[in-house]
């Protein structure tokens, strides 16, 4: 799997860790990642393909193998990033489920950060996405 690839399937597994995949998550998918490289170079065809890829081993494999499978072609930096498009992804609805809470704490378990970055990562995208003016 290339760093893309990786990168990619990290993102796919924080919106199809509940086993769903609706439209508006595939969008919010897309959204994160088209401003970055190398997907912003990337037709809808490219993605298209790159997404069938991950599908397939995301039914395959499940949610926790793949991202097993993609953690070890990312480097520290890369996976501190991810970690923040995931956690971003499942709290923009400030709702987030049991499942994608699992996920996030699977992925801190398994990322080759720094002792406490990972919580501080987590810390900083949900004060974020807070919706701290609401009454």
């Amino acid at each position: 799997m290339t760093d893309a690839e990786a990168f990619a399937a990290i993102a796919l597994a924080a919106v199809a860790c509940d086993g769903k995949l609706g439209r508006e998550e595939a969008h919010a998918l897309r959204r994160s990642l088209e401003f970055r490289t190398p997907f912003k170079d990337k037709n809808e065809q490219e993605m298209a393909t790159l997404f069938d890829l991950l599908l397939a081993q995301l039914r395959a494999d499940g949610v926790e193998r793949l991202v097993d499978n993609a953690l070890p072609a990312l480097s520290p930096l890369q996976q501190e990033t991810a970690l923040a498009v995931a956690a971003h992804l499942t709290h923009a609805d400030r709702d987030v489920t049991p499942e994608e809470k699992q996920l996030l704490h699977h992925l801190t378990e398994r990322l080759d950060l720094p002792e406490g970055r990972a919580v501080i990562v987590l810390e900083a995208i949900m004060a974020l996405n807070r919706d701290s003016l609401a009454t």
